[in-house]
């Protein structure tokens, strides 16, 4: 809440030069900005409200920017983040990521990391990251959540989540993206050296598709930070410090987040567009080219 809303909503109970002079704003400030209040907002103001609105609190000044751009209001980070406060709305903020430990003491053969020192792939279905996170649960205890991402769109291309973590889980994941996506033969397949994916199992669904298998280097979240980033953003926006009833309420938020995560939710690492926008500019630049 801004300090000018402060003062309106309580100058029926204390003068208003008692609430500015506490507050260190000049009342002269404050009544104009009382008289803008009373006059309709431009365009451009309401469709940063709106913006904001629609995305539920998940959009800073740059993705803001990005949304009434491509709505043909050429507005500033600085005028956003004005509106911002004078109608009291702040954007959710993700807290650093924390790596969680994994099950790496397995004693089974780990894969080189083989995207260490490599570009980002310039196109999808080249490289998979996965990764698997804790999700808190009411009463106590956990869901767990497995998730595959397309290392060039950033779109989540497959994902499961159980009460428990059996190495199933990410094969299950796995499986999912593999049907829908189905990659050609040289796919590169990225995680840690969790038990899970060090399974035979899991192995043998890589060698049936022709996959390559990477891993992080031991203790090294910094190798897979992309998955470590998407669990950050996941936990912000979609529990913000809260907890699933349980899994089937789990899986249906699970199922719209990720389908807004992909359609809708601008990323910074791809000029700001959503990762299902981004795999469709790159289709039709490929298909300009081959024509």
């Amino acid at each position: 809440m801004s300090r000018y809303h402060f003062i309106e909503r309580h100058c029926t109970q204390v003068p208003v030069r008692t609430l500015c002079r506490v507050l260190q704003v000049a009342p002269s400030s404050y009544y104009a900005w009382r008289k803008r209040r009373q006059q309709p907002a431009p365009a451009w103001e309401r469709a940063i409200v709106r913006a904001f609105q629609r995305h539920a609190r998940r959009y800073g000044t740059r993705r803001l920017r990005a949304e009434v751009h491509a709505e043909g209001h050429r507005v500033g980070r600085g005028r956003i983040r004005r509106v911002l406060a004078a109608h009291g709305l702040r954007a959710q903020q993700p807290r650093s990521f924390v790596p969680r430990t994994t099950d790496s003491g397995h004693g089974r053969r780990v894969a080189p990391n083989r995207l260490r020192g490599q570009p980002r792939p310039t196109a999808p279905n080249r490289v998979w990251v996965g990764d698997i996170t804790c999700l808190p649960k009411q009463g106590g205890g956990w869901l767990y959540l497995a998730s595959w991402q397309d290392a060039c769109s950033r779109k989540v291309v497959g994902w499961d989540v159980r009460e428990t973590m059996p190495e199933d889980l990410v094969s299950e994941a796995l499986r999912r993206a593999l049907v829908v996506r189905q990659p050609p033969a040289g796919l590169i397949v990225h995680s840690d050296q969790g038990s899970q994916y060090t399974a035979t199992r899991f192995r043998d669904l890589l060698a049936a598709h022709g996959a390559t298998q990477s891993m992080s280097r031991r203790g090294n979240c910094y190798d897979n930070a992309q998955a470590e980033s998407f669990w950050s953003r996941l936990k912000t926006e979609l529990l913000n410090g809260g907890s699933f009833p349980g899994l089937e309420e789990a899986r249906l938020e699970l199922s719209h987040y990720i389908a807004y995560y992909n359609a809708e939710r601008r990323h910074s690492a791809l000029a700001y567009h959503s990762p299902n926008h981004f795999e469709n500019q790159l289709q039709l630049m490929s298909e300009k080219c081959s024509a």
